[in-house]
């Protein structure tokens, strides 16, 4: 279209400097003026016709194939999630023992749906512990989405990465239910623009993990875990009315970036404009340091 436009106007010149030059003959500066003008517009670069480069997709691996819960139903919800952003391809393995550097370096983003259900030989493996941890500190992402924040326990460096672990004694939730999700950083990347709260109906609202210091992680959103759900059969210590738990936090981990959801136990649970604006704006800023995907408007302040 501006090419178009570009070649019209300089067509244009061209037809009245040769309309000038014959019914103004008499009037020479005129002519030397008009074509001036045609040699400056000849020299301006026509815009439209240097195509904008797009926008490069997010190469991101999906790593799943193990799960306490359903990640047959869920994986190919979150990589269609990702994927009608238009903002990332997506890869999925169910099968990372025996991973390496060369297994992730065609990516960028790697999304973990995965636990090993402490099951040694589920493990992947110290070749490929190290690619995942190598991949991170090189400054690229990783996303820890819901129940992968119970894997690998007694890996140090996973639960640094993580921040807060699902753990024995460490983890545990009351039924499944409608709650709110508040933002505690509405500057943050991920959460800029969104509402201060928003429903996640019919969830898991996972409270009482296992944390690392909390100057090794940054809150992003809690909900209210309300004791009176657990009808006195909490296992773990549920002291007072209830407490707030954190729901999306990031991690900075080397040079690269982790965000961690515990939110989207199932199938439903992961289709909800909570989730999916979420999920995929942490994806985004896990891979890059930014976010360029717009707010759904009925996520939108």
């Amino acid at each position: 279209m501006f090419a178009s436009s570009g070649e019209e106007t300089i067509n244009n010149l061209h037809k009245t400097a040769e309309h000038i030059n014959r019914s103004s003959s008499g009037v020479p500066i005129m002519k030397r003026s008009l074509v001036a003008v045609l040699g400056i517009a000849l020299s301006i670069p026509l815009w439209g016709q240097q195509n904008q480069p797009a926008q490069a997709k997010i190469q991101t691996l999906i790593i799943t194939g193990q799960n306490g819960h359903d990640w047959r139903g869920t994986t190919p919800i979150l990589r269609k999630a990702l994927e009608d952003t238009n903002r990332f391809t997506v890869r999925v393995t169910e099968e990372f023992r025996g991973g390496g550097p060369e297994t992730l370096a065609p990516y960028e983003l790697v999304v973990l749906n995965y636990f090993e259900l402490r099951k040694p030989e589920l493990r992947w493996g110290e070749r490929a512990d190290n690619a995942l941890l190598e991949f991170l500190k090189s400054g690229k992402g990783v996303l820890i989405y819901h129940f992968s924040v119970a894997a690998f326990d007694g890996w140090s460096e996973y639960e640094k990465l993580c921040a807060g672990n699902w753990r024995p004694n460490n983890g545990h939730h009351s039924a499944a239910h409608d709650f709110t999700v508040d933002v505690k950083d509405a500057d943050h990347p991920v959460m800029r623009g969104l509402k201060l709260s928003f429903p996640q109906p019919n969830d898991e609202l996972y409270a009482n993990l296992r944390w690392q210091p909390a100057d090794q992680y940054h809150v992003l959103a809690t909900a209210w875990d309300d004791h009176s759900l657990y009808q006195g059969k909490a296992k773990q210590p549920i002291p007072g009315n209830g407490i707030h738990q954190p729901m999306l936090w990031t991690v900075q981990y080397g040079k690269g970036r982790a965000f961690v959801t515990v939110l989207g136990h199932d199938v439903p649970a992961v289709q909800t404009p909570a989730f999916a604006t979420t999920f995929t704006r942490g994806a985004e800023w896990a891979a890059t340091g930014s976010v360029t995907l717009p707010v759904p408007p009925g996520m939108a302040q």
